[in-house]
């Protein structure tokens, strides 16, 4: 893993961040993941873009132009020397006064980790995934947005926490109506014939990129693609559901809750889905 903080790119095991810092002591600040695919960054200035929504969101001066901050990815890509990647850009409130008062902070911290893409073993990518629907609930859209890609992400690692704790690869979070949101870091799509379906963003799902490229590209393989609000019966009867994230990609699930979905493995919507997809890393990529 290469890291660069403070003007150098460095070691993970030398980078360090002050204990003083908000995006430490309060998950104050914002990130975005971001996927290098044969040595193209894909779509960098779309996640670029995100970031800066989301820290205008939060009310965080990024500490510099997104110009810079793109030559900063493509260095520390360049540095890694890996073909694939995953890169964690994280712009922090940055270092302040003990309270969570984000005016006795004067400048924002900025760190980039490029490090090798492995979110789900191998074999879960052939066999595909094993979900469970989790207990805790995606906070409602007035109390934290899911649009914002705040540090504040304890509702995530508590279920996933949970599904890990039960036995599963994932976990399935329903909102306070008990629809579908998301998993605990992938969008969810549902296929049925040639129906394919996602929550929407006002369901608690992140308005992903993987997600949208995968819709993008849905129309071009004969599926008729739309965002509409899903239950877990909904999951439980499709022919196929499939996870999609910018660490994973775009990952099978088998079973939900202990049911097999579908036939229990694979199957062609995913296949085409994904191939299209990788298919699309290679014509909007950033080169480094």
């Amino acid at each position: 893993m290469k890291v660069w903080i403070d003007g150098a790119i460095v070691d993970a095991a030398d980078a360090r961040i002050p204990v003083l810092d908000h995006g430490l002591l309060y998950g104050d600040g914002v990130f975005e993941g971001i996927r290098a695919y044969g040595r193209a960054v894909f779509r960098l200035d779309d996640h670029l873009t995100r970031l800066a929504t989301s820290a205008r969101a939060i009310g965080l001066v990024l500490p510099k132009p997104l110009a810079e901050i793109r030559e900063i990815v493509l260095g520390t890509l360049r540095a890694l020397g890996r073909d694939d990647a995953y890169v964690r850009l994280v712009a922090t409130r940055g270092v302040g006064a003990l309270g969570v008062d984000p005016t006795t902070c004067p400048q924002a911290g900025l760190f980039c980790l490029a490090a090798e893409a492995v979110i789900y073993p191998p074999e879960k990518l052939a066999d595909g995934l094993d979900l469970v629907t989790v207990s805790v609930r995606r906070p409602a859209l007035d109390a934290v947005d899911p649009q914002v890609k705040s540090l504040n992400y304890l509702n995530n690692a508590l279920a996933k926490q949970e599904a890990k704790a039960r036995g599963a690869d994932e976990a399935l979070l329903l909102n306070a109506a008990g629809t579908v949101a998301e998993a605990s870091v992938a969008n969810v799509f549902a296929v049925s014939g040639r129906a394919l379906a996602t929550p929407p963003p006002t369901d608690g799902a992140l308005a992903g990129i993987t997600r949208r490229s995968v819709l993008e590209v849905a129309r071009q393989q004969g599926f008729a693609p739309l965002e509409r609000s899903l239950s877990r019966v909904d999951l439980l009867g499709a022919d196929e559901v499939f996870l999609t994230g910018t660490g994973a990609g775009v990952v099978p699930v088998r079973s939900l809750d202990g049911q097999p979905i579908g036939a229990g493995e694979p199957g062609p919507a995913f296949a085409r889905l994904r191939a299209a997809f990788l298919a699309l890393t290679k014509t909007l990529g950033v080169p480094f």
